[in-house]
């Protein structure tokens, strides 16, 4: 089915509006995906904040320019499938890569973080990113350390010195901890 002007400005006008917040882009081959496939994807996309769009290579040039995705453009050939990340950026990684584990014809093309443009093979590198929660508990544990070594280091320290009371370990980090 044809767009009109009007359909192919609303088009070019949302793909921008998204590629104007995005935090990455993949986009993959998708010819020979069935329908079952291409709708459990977009059931995964919108669940996991990723805006996922089939597209006209020329509507989806456009709607890039003046982003940090236009250094696609040129690559932009052949029926693609474009999955911009608009919450976290691995998450259209992951979406890519577990849909391409169980369809071969899903290929990924183009990956763009940052203003540059990844071989493929990095769809790989940004699904193995974590996700927001997850940098936040590694961050939480990295500033939690400090105040546990300092805990550890004064119960060695009294121990050492026979006047520490014999509380378990466990109690002496849990107190040092700031609740």
């Amino acid at each position: 089915m044809a767009l009109n002007l009007s359909q192919k400005k609303d088009v070019v006008a949302e793909v921008a509006e998204i590629a104007a917040s995005a935090h990455s882009l993949i986009a993959a081959e998708y010819a020979g995906t069935t329908v079952s496939q291409m709708t459990a994807m977009r059931k995964q996309a919108r669940e996991t904040g990723v805006f996922l769009k089939v597209v006209k290579n020329t509507l989806a040039a456009r709607a890039v320019s003046g982003t940090e995705y236009e250094v696609a453009k040129d690559s932009m050939v052949g029926p693609l499938l474009y999955a911009f990340s608009t919450e976290e950026p691995g998450a259209a990684g992951r979406l890519i890569k577990e849909f391409a584990k169980g369809n071969d014809k899903l290929q990924p093309k183009i990956v763009v973080v940052g203003g540059q443009q990844y071989p493929a093979s990095h769809v790989e590198v940004l699904a193995s990113l974590p996700t927001r929660d997850q940098a936040l508990a590694m961050l939480a544990r990295v500033l939690a350390e400090p105040a546990a070594m300092f805990a550890r280091a004064v119960k060695a320290v009294a121990d050492l010195q026979g006047g520490g009371d014999e509380a378990p370990a466990e109690d002496a980090e849990v107190q040092a901890e700031p609740a």
